[in-house]
């Protein structure tokens, strides 16, 4: 396992397949704009849940600020479909079964059912992170400073 991300890290690029099984790369997904990368434990579970509907309902700040949310977790693409459609999340949800990308970004958790642990990356364009919210317990904050975050790198490029 390598070093856990921080600020100001670049990130190699990556390539996942999302909900529907399409290969998706991270410099693919930055074309448009930042990408606010969130990692979360287990799709379906309250917490998690709460978690990626809080992004969904933000949807429109996001676009707005040019970023787009991308989840992440080790759930099965099948598992992933079933999430999004649930709960009509209407953004990329990344699966990570093998635990590569997870591994890469140092939020592998120990021992434990979910894996991955519950942390946020904003990386701008240039795959550098512009910021990092780890918290396990506060859902709202990831989606909330990670707006904040984007809003701040629009503002430095205008």
């Amino acid at each position: 396992m390598t070093a856990r991300v921080a600020v100001g890290d670049t990130v190699e690029d990556f390539t996942l397949p999302d909900e529907t099984g399409v290969p998706r790369a991270l410099s693919e997904l930055l074309e448009d704009g930042p990408v606010v990368l969130f990692f979360y434990p287990a799709a379906l579970t309250p917490g998690c849940t709460a978690e990626a509907c809080h992004f969904r309902d933000l949807a429109a700040e996001f676009a707005e600020a040019g970023a787009r949310p991308v989840g992440i977790s080790a759930d099965t693409v099948e598992r992933q479909r079933e999430f999004n459609q649930r709960h009509t999340l209407g953004f990329p949800l990344l699966s990570d079964p093998e635990g590569q990308v997870r591994d890469r970004f140092g939020v592998t958790r120990g021992f434990s059912l979910a894996p991955t642990k519950r942390v946020t990356f904003v990386i701008d364009q240039g795959r550098t992170v512009a910021e990092a919210v780890r918290s396990e317990l506060r859902m709202s904050a990831h989606a909330d400073r990670a707006l904040a975050a984007v809003r701040r790198l629009k503002e430095s490029q205008a």
